[in-house]
């Protein structure tokens, strides 16, 4: 399913990105730039990770913060994890990430 839709991200207090199941490694090189851009105009991001078995989100969220880590001009980070678990009936896992950059 594809809904299109237009809003500029200062409409929005907190903006919220997922990496979906069956993306792979490329998806999370993008999403950590694209999180790096939004916490240049944002205080935080919530982020959800999903994947096929128990250990997809874990595993993703491991290689988003190593990228995010690797970065030369970063802001000072704090990752918080927020909701997980397993989609009731599917085989559907996930975990919500808050990434919030810290203020002096």
């Amino acid at each position: 399913m594809r809904l299109e839709y237009s809003f500029e991200i200062g409409q929005i207090e907190v903006p919220r990105f997922s990496v979906e199941a069956v993306e792979g490694i490329g998806k999370v090189f993008t999403l950590a730039t694209l999180v790096m851009n939004v916490l240049e105009v944002k205080a935080k991001v919530e982020l959800v990770f999903h994947g096929l078995n128990p250990e997809d989100p874990g595993r993703k969220i491991e290689a988003f913060r190593r990228i995010i880590d690797g970065a030369t001009s970063k802001p000072q980070l704090v990752f918080e994890e927020g909701e997980g678990g397993a989609v009731p009936g599917s085989s559907s896992y996930y975990q919500w990430v808050i990434v919030r950059k810290i203020t002096a």
